[in-house]
């Protein structure tokens, strides 16, 4: 099993290879490939040392399967030519996520969308992953009539120029003479004691990038498009963990305590839903876990068929990394590679 990953010098790179470690993927030969400007540099892997080589030299070496963590323009560059011969590719960026004929994939949900010919797979967005892996079965059981949903989400959503940003304001307000910040950043206004409304890009619609993402991966993984959705998007001074407050409208009636029970029962989701013990999922305590966290399960008096939930996960692993690495592992199970 020969297994590349594609921008493995990068943040979210990075945690791929922990994760893969992590989860004992089936690996003969691991090639760690990134930009031209990272070629040559020494990556350590399961106690060996790896030199990071060309995408152009990672294609030449023909891996069954290509995770790719290195932006959108990246992957439509470099994706199709793996895919042409024979490697299954893993996208991590938004570059194929709407394309008709790419699988958009959270194995717990839709894994049978991926066929023998299914050579590039989509991975979703990280604040998307989080919050259909608690929606799946509400729609499954009830069916989802609307949404509307705030996120909260952290800076290293932005990689790593959205915590430098972020520590280097932090550091800023602690040092009596400022110093020039000689980096970009992130950002167009100051995050660190502050609340962006502004995740993502801002489109003609007055809308953001991940504000339509949410929109428009929700109904591909869900499978309908007839559900409502809308969205608002912001950043906040964390450094790790997305959080969403999503209300939901059903189209069947439900009782709260069997939304607990199915959340409950759901693979990959953890409830924590105690307001007398102030036991709510938090961006603290699920940093660096697998898991998606639920919590403030409640109904939405306002509304026939609404409730309101508070769904936290760890942006960098389920949100990317541990979802593209369970695609993997999903490829060798099943011996589609």
């Amino acid at each position: 099993m020969k297994i590349a990953v594609v921008g493995a010098t990068g943040l979210v790179g990075s945690k791929m290879l922990q994760v893969l470690d992590e989860q004992k993927v089936r690996i003969d030969e691991l090639i760690v490939a990134a930009s031209e400007r990272s070629v040559g540099k020494e990556i350590v892997f399961q106690g060996k040392t790896y030199k990071v080589v060309s995408v152009d030299d990672a294609i030449a070496a023909r891996p069954d399967i290509a995770i790719f963590s290195a932006g959108a323009s990246a992957s439509k560059q470099y994706a199709p030519r793996f895919a042409e011969q024979g490697t299954f590719v893993v996208d991590n960026s938004s570059a194929w996520r709407m394309e008709k004929d790419v699988p958009l994939v959270v194995p717990e949900i839709n894994a049978d969308t991926i066929t023998t010919d299914t050579h590039i797979i989509a991975n979703p967005n990280c604040s998307t992953i989080q919050m259909v892996m608690a929606l799946a079965p509400i729609h499954k059981a009830y069916g989802i009539k609307r949404l509307v949903i705030a996120t909260y989400q952290s800076v290293s959503g932005s990689g790593l120029k959205g915590i430098n940003q972020l520590n280097y304001e932090e550091g800023a307000d602690l040092r009596q003479a400022q110093e020039p910040n000689t980096m970009k950043p992130a950002y167009p206004n100051q995050i660190y004691r502050n609340v962006l409304p502004h995740a993502g890009d801002f489109t003609d619609n007055d809308y953001t990038t991940e504000e339509e993402k949410l929109v428009n991966e929700t109904r591909k993984i869900l499978r309908d498009d007839s559900i409502a959705v809308t969205a608002t998007a912001c950043r906040v001074p964390v450094t790790g963990g997305h959080s969403e407050a999503v209300n939901v409208e059903t189209l069947k009636p439900f009782e709260i305590e069997e939304v607990h029970r199915l959340l409950e029962n759901t693979p990959g989701v953890i409830v924590q839903d105690d307001p007398s013990a102030n036991l709510y999922p938090m961006a603290l305590t699920a940093y660096d876990k697998d898991e998606v966290f639920v919590g403030r399960i409640r109904r939405d008096y306002s509304i026939a068929n609404g409730m309101n939930l508070w769904i936290v996960s760890d942006n960098l692993r389920k949100g990317a990394a541990t979802n593209a690495v369970q695609i993997a592992k999903y490829l060798i199970e099943t011996k589609l590679v």
